[in-house]
């Protein structure tokens, strides 16, 4: 049935056949060496950089990638970000061999086009700041493969960096987990305040003190992985997750019954989530050459994210418009990602990135969500490229990247983009390695956009200069990381 109502995906088993046999294990938040004779480390990610187009008077650049995908589609357009990431250790009673530290993590970027140097927390778009990361973590306690962490925390694996597209296992939130040996627990507690959101809402209005107040209602997920290691080439990893939602208060419903875009109580919802992963190490390449083939299916209210992000908390589509809920709900993510470094001058990641998203209401175009809002109920995202690095010299490299992307929403004609992107690179360092940091980087970008896209704005560059074939993007970018 899929392929009855996308005809384009007919071409998705040659691309995926391709980006098979081309992962990448990167974990893009910092990893710190823990160290009991440190009692202090401070990590870092960041990028900055200028960017241009020469429509529209020069205008500052802008992301060339279809809207309501992010990254995906390639991320050397990406604005301005920083990280920093202190990580306080403790240590423990003589002859314990506990490891122990809190680590908090500060993030800073500008909301507008304004690079973050002219910027401030006082301009209009200006400056955010948030704090993805505050936790505690116990590790190898008591001389055992144990682990204990409570706090807020980017709880994730692999991502496809190339895409900046956190995959599979994004459990990243507040709550507590226990990990032994290859074994994973955690209980993420999901609750916002943001009452213009589609997803299910957070809140509820409380009437039962007799004064009509909002009163947060939560999210809970329980997230379970276990690794199973086939063989020293091969493993595989379950991953299984159940999500409730509580009762708002329906002892105190203020709407009737099926009028979803004014509803203000709502039902109990759950979802679930299952999926597996398959590695592959390629012994025979360099170190770190390997493939990761990852498939999970969320429903109900789990049922993922938009806009590039995978969180399976993030509901997509609308609700049933008479029970109020998202059972029926569902999303496949099938995501494939390969690194081979072939030698010591050359090296290539490879990805594919296939998502098809439905919510409970029976359309398969616009639906009636929360307050009174209409959102797509249905979804259709494919993506597929490479970033090749040549290492022309240890402290010259080159990276030529290749992505097509194309998005259906709703019964919408599929809009496309086809992108091809190179960036001589100075590394400083002078490292052969597509993870040595800092890059120094010149950026040209070309894209072509279908005729559904172009004739829709449908991307941030067309937004910015009208209906084009072609779209164009120059600019310097530094991008760094530390975490030792």
């Amino acid at each position: 049935m899929l392929f009855n109502q996308y005809p384009s995906i007919y071409g998705i088993v040659i691309l995926f056949c391709i980006c098979f046999s081309c992962s990448l294990p990167v974990q893009a938040q910092i990893n710190y060496e823990y160290s009991n004779n440190k009692s202090f480390n401070l990590g870092s990610y960041g990028r900055v950089g200028v960017g241009w187009t020469f429509d529209n008077g020069e205008a500052v650049g802008r992301s060339l990638n279809l809207l309501n995908m992010g990254s995906i589609g390639g991320r050397l357009e990406e604005q301005d970000y920083l990280e920093l990431a202190p990580n306080f250790n403790f240590r423990p009673k003589e002859g314990d061999a506990t490891k122990i530290h809190v680590q908090v993590r500060l993030s800073v970027y500008a909301t507008s086009l304004t690079s973050i140097g002219n910027s401030s927390t006082t301009s209009i778009g200006g400056l955010n700041f948030a704090l993805p990361e505050i936790y505690a973590e116990a590790r190898n306690i008591g001389g055992k493969d144990l682990n204990l962490w409570i706090g807020s925390r980017l709880y994730r694996g692999e991502d496809v960096h190339v895409a900046d597209h956190f995959y599979f296992n994004d459990h990243s939130g507040q709550g507590v987990g226990v990990e032994y040996k290859k074994s994973r627990f955690a209980t993420i507690f999901v609750a916002s305040t943001d009452t213009t959101s589609t997803l299910p809402p957070y809140f509820y209005l409380n009437i039962k003190t007799g004064t009509l107040s909002a009163a947060l209602r939560q999210r809970t997920v329980f997230v379970s992985e276990q690794d199973f290691d086939l063989n020293e080439n091969n493993s595989i990893t379950a991953l299984a997750e159940f999500h409730y939602m509580g009762d708002g208060d329906s002892d105190n419903e203020l709407t009737e019954e099926g009028d979803v875009e004014h509803a203000v109580n709502f039902p109990s919802d759950i979802g679930f989530v299952a999926g597996v992963r398959y590695k592959r190490s390629f012994k025979k390449l360099r170190e770190g050459s390997y493939n990761n083939l990852t498939v999970r299916y969320g429903s109900g209210i789990a049922n993922g994210g938009d806009g590039g992000l995978s969180k399976t908390w993030l509901t997509f589509g609308a609700p049933d418009s008479l029970s109020l809920n998202f059972k029926g709900a569902y999303s496949l993510a099938v995501v494939n990602n390969t690194i081979l470094n072939v030698s010591d001058t050359y090296a290539v990641n490879a990805y594919m990135i296939l998502t098809s998203s439905k919510g409970a209401a029976d359309s398969n175009h616009m639906a009636p969500t929360y307050f009174e809002n209409e959102v797509f109920n249905r979804k259709l995202d494919f993506a597929i490229g490479a970033r090749n690095e040549f290492f022309i010299s240890d402290y010259f490299h080159v990276l030529g990247e290749l992505h097509y992307s194309q998005r259906k929403d709703g019964e919408n004609p599929t809009a496309s983009m086809t992108k091809l992107s190179i960036a001589p690179v100075y590394v400083p360092t002078g490292l052969r390695d597509i993870w040595a940091r800092p890059h120094l980087r010149f950026v040209a970008s070309v894209a072509r956009y279908n005729d559904y896209a172009m004739e829709n704005s449908y991307s941030p560059y067309l937004l910015a200069t009208g209906a084009r074939r072609w779209g164009y993007y120059l600019g310097f970018k530094a991008e760094w990381w530390l975490w030792k």
